[in-house]
């Protein structure tokens, strides 16, 4: 039966195929085929070469004939002739004659009404692992053997592609195809493709149509109350799965997740983290994730004697990663399911030194925010303002605006209370003022989720115009207002003119659709 449906796939004449090995089973093909090293403790080690992270300018997204016209059309889906991905999918297959591959059919999406079958076909044992720990298991047997899935990823990192033969712009490709429901990667080792690839299908194919928002986000629930959920929309380096991590809280999910009529709900199986810096110190229970069997970790420095990491070592990237099940999570809620979120915070790093630490959103700022997804890269030293939709620009296939309706309405429905939090920078820009510290803004989470922050005194900020509370019980009352801690106020002005200016200059350029109280509700 699985023969026939790999031949259906067009796949003919490759070599042993090996179906759904456990983890033990992969580790010994990663070891015999070369592909890592097994760590002290034993998590194991794999390098991703010249790819550290996602190739944005190499995905496409086939345009067929029939439709999707409704797609976003653009930088995160370039569109990709149909008889193109049909010839360079017939060269794939005929590369992989002869070859092993490895598959794991696996679920997307924890909740049985909602959940997506998924087969994922790959070229290295390593990234059949990947798919292992970060998809949702199938434990049945005989649920297994009847699988049938409506999404096929096919990733094959040593095929590499011809931009001048295949239409694509360099020799990596991940190229989505809706109406098949299938995603070839090819070109790239990095694992990421996998799960954010499959993240587009998810959010397009499955769940916009069912009134599901599709988010990108991390999210937590009370220990002894699975109805106290929070969300924490951010992008990579904000603080997201951290600012998950606190004490008295169980974690459903650290990156995707779909909030339907029911509640919310993990896209995943299992966590998928930046380590670099790691230490007991900032976070022991990722710390504990990372250093166990069954853990892959990407680009992550090892001795090859001793095998020991070192996690401070970001020679090759600093976007070394770990993958790893969300059973290796202690005190995780393994269903991966919660109620109706009551706190939804959106996290970014402003590193201008203007945002204050927090502020208490309404309706109408909060979707504001959640259309600019804004937050600060340093780039050669320089602060440079980055604005991304939904906090997921890259997984999105329609219009930030379908979303944003979505959320608003959940908002409204479930009488949630939306917070900006500011991971950065304050007292100065970078490389003037200083980072505020992980603590500081774990102590504000918790003044949130307690009801502290929401019955604490407010002042409405000059700039932005939301309410920003002037007491945190923990927190140095100065850490909230941050032009005080400028050296300069006149400085601060300028530089918080000049934020306002990318918000604005964004917004003109985003979309002339946005409704006119979202758009008066920014700065």
């Amino acid at each position: 039966m699985k023969e026939n449906q790999m031949k259906k796939l067009g796949f003919r004449n490759v070599g042993n195929i090996y179906w759904n090995l456990p983890t033990g089973a992969l580790y010994e093909e990663i070891v015999k085929r070369r592909e890592g090293l097994v760590a002290h403790k034993g998590p194991i080690v794999v390098r991703t070469g010249h790819h550290t992270g996602r190739t944005r300018e190499d995905k496409f997204v086939v345009q067929e004939p029939a439709g999707n016209s409704h797609i976003l059309w653009g930088k995160a889906n370039r569109p990709f002739e149909e008889k193109r991905f049909h010839a360079l999918y017939n060269r794939l297959k005929a590369y992989l004659q002869g070859k092993d591959i490895f598959v794991q059919d696996c679920y997307a999406g924890a909740d049985p009404k909602y959940r997506v079958p998924i087969r994922v076909i790959t070229e290295n044992a390593w990234h059949s692992l990947y798919a292992r720990n970060l998809f949702i298991q199938i434990t049945d047997p005989g649920e297994l053997a009847n699988h049938e899935p409506e999404c096929t990823i096919i990733d094959v990192p040593r095929f590499h592609a011809f931009p001048e033969f295949d239409g694509t712009r360099s020799e990596a490709f991940v190229i989505v195809n809706f109406g098949e429901k299938m995603i070839l990667i090819g070109g790239t080792s990095y694992a990421g493709e996998i799960k954010r690839s499959s993240f587009t299908i998810l959010n397009y194919s499955f769940l916009s149509e069912d009134n599901i928002l599709p988010m990108h986000c991390a999210v937590n629930t009370d220990r002894d109350d699975e109805n106290d959920v929070a969300v924490f929309f951010g992008l990579s380096g904000t603080g997201k799965t951290a600012l998950s991590l606190v004490e008295g809280r169980r974690l459903i999910g650290n990156d995707e997740h779909g909030w339907s009529d029911e509640g919310v709900f993990n896209f995943e199986g299992g966590c998928y983290s930046r380590v670099a810096g790691l230490t007991i110190e900032n976070n022991p229970t990722l710390l504990a994730c990372v250093e166990r069997f069954g853990t892959v970790l990407e680009n992550v420095t090892i001795d090859t004697e001793t095998r020991r990491l070192d996690l401070s070592d970001t020679a090759l990237t600093e976007n070394t990663r770990a993958a790893y099940h969300i059973t290796a999570m202690e005190d995780a809620v393994i269903s991966g399911r919660g109620g109706h979120p009551k706190h939804l915070f959106m996290l970014t790093r402003d590193a201008t030194g203007v945002m204050p630490p927090v502020a208490k959103l309404n309706t109408e700022q909060a979707l504001y925010f959640y259309l600019s997804g804004y937050t600060s890269e340093i780039q050669e030293g320089e602060i440079r303002p980055t604005f991304n939709p939904c906090f997921g620009a890259p997984f999105l296939a329609l219009s930030p605006l379908v979303y944003a309706r979505i959320l608003g309405e959940k908002i409204a429905r479930h009488k949630v209370q939306c917070w900006l939090v500011n991971t950065g920078w304050t007292g100065g820009p970078y490389g003037e003022g200083h980072r505020i510290g992980i603590e500081h803004s774990r102590t504000i989470v918790r003044a949130a989720l307690s009801g502290q922050l929401a019955s604490a005194p407010v002042r409405r900020d000059p700039v932005f115009g939301f309410e920003v509370p002037t007491v945190c019980e923990g927190l140095p009352p100065e850490l909230l207002s941050p032009r005080g801690l400028w050296k300069d106020s006149a400085f601060y002005d300028r530089r918080a003119g000049e934020l306002v200016e990318k918000f604005k200059e964004y917004f003109e350029h985003f979309s002339e659709d946005v409704p006119l109280e979202i758009r008066k509700a920014g700065p």
